[in-house]
């Protein structure tokens, strides 16, 4: 049925009822975010996980929570679709499915991160509400320390799932160099998780992560001692475009090159710090070169994480490029060929990730 007004175009109502249904269900999740964060945090979901059938008193004894709160969260997540509830018994049960995304960190499908970084990310929504006022950046180091925990805990899982098996040994020759012992630079490293990947695979090569930001240095050393790997990777605070060395057998870059201000100059120095025959190695968000390809639901997290940080970020840098986080192939290309390599090809993909092969 369609309502005309004067002077305005006619309004389909069941189209407009429909969006409506959408928008109650986004939020919905939106504020379901903090409750996700929440049962993550207190244990929730690991109490949930494998036990059957549960008890809101239950699952509260479990765990060291309030039962009343415990209860309202429960209804939530089960009118989420997250936890299933059976009436007749008053009892709540997890799915394995769902527990793998929930309730374990080692699994590749785990989502727990995700919403740590989203809802820290948030945080920032006055200071981004200025920037789209004013036109200027906001840095990576301005925003809440659980945006960096956060990143490392929602890209981890992904990484550990693909670098070593499928990533590494789809570029030519690398994992051999790596197994014999090569030099590798891990830049724009965060808390280091890579890094660390890397060196437990491959402990006759060395290795050495790079960041600009000194906070996610300081956090990653303290992962990287926790690990017992102290003396096997270096940490520093650098840019991309001036970290120290050269002669590297491989730099790599995860999720961050097109953050950087300036991802031409930061190109161009991997250039000149590369080995004659070393390996670039690129992971960057899965995205199409064109806007529509990536109206999905992948595309349209990554476009909302990327006006949020990313382009921020890039923003508060020298040259400001901000390519944002679907990019997109032909403009990640472009960055590297005019940088002077001349050898570039995608390897692989993930279900969130592109993987290019960069040589000079």
């Amino acid at each position: 049925m369609a309502i005309e007004t004067a002077g305005a175009p006619a309004i389909d109502h069941d189209k407009l009822m429909a969006f409506m249904g959408q928008v109650v269900g986004e939020l919905g999740a939106a504020v379901n975010a903090g409750l996700i964060v929440i049962g993550d945090r207190l244990g929730l979901y690991r109490g949930l996980s494998g036990a059957g059938p549960t008890t809101a008193a239950e699952l509260s004894r479990r765990t060291g929570t309030s039962e009343r709160y415990v209860r309202e969260w429960l209804n939530a997540q089960a009118a989420g679709g997250y936890v299933d509830y059976d009436a007749s018994a008053d009892r709540y049960t997890l799915s394995g499915e769902h527990a793998m995304a929930l309730a374990d960190e080692s699994s590749p499908a785990f989502v727990g991160g995700a919403f740590q970084l989203a809802l820290a990310t948030l945080k920032a929504t006055p200071e981004i509400e200025t920037a789209f006022r004013t036109g200027r950046g906001f840095g990576w180091h301005e925003h809440d320390e659980g945006v960096l925990i956060g990143c490392e805990r929602f890209f981890r899982p992904g990484y550990a799932a693909n670098l070593l098996s499928t990533w590494l040994p789809a570029l030519d020759g690398v994992t051999e160099k790596l197994r014999v012992g090569a030099t590798v630079a891990d830049v724009g490293c965060g808390l280091g998780a890579t890094t660390r990947l890397m060196a437990q695979a491959f402990p006759r090569s060395t290795f050495a992560g790079f960041d600009y930001h000194a906070h996610s240095v300081e956090l990653a050393r303290q992962e990287t001692g926790e690990a017992g790997l102290d003396g096997r990777i270096r940490f520093e605070v650098a840019p991309a475009a001036a970290f120290p060395g050269t002669g590297y057998d491989l730099v790599t870059m995860f999720d961050c090159l097109h953050d950087m201000g300036d991802p031409v100059g930061a190109a161009g120095h991997v250039h000149r710090a590369l080995a004659p025959d070393g390996t670039w190695l690129i992971v960057e968000p899965l995205a199409g070169d064109a806007v529509q390809e990536n109206l999905n639901p992948l595309g349209r997290a990554y476009y909302a994480f990327s006006t949020l940080l990313c382009v921020p970020n890039s923003l508060a840098q020298e040259v400001g490029l901000a390519l944002g986080a679907q990019a997109g192939e032909a403009r990640i290309r472009d960055a590297v060929e005019k940088a002077g390599f001349t050898r570039f090809r995608r390897v692989s993909e993930s279900l969130m990730n592109a993987v290019y092969e960069v040589r000079p």
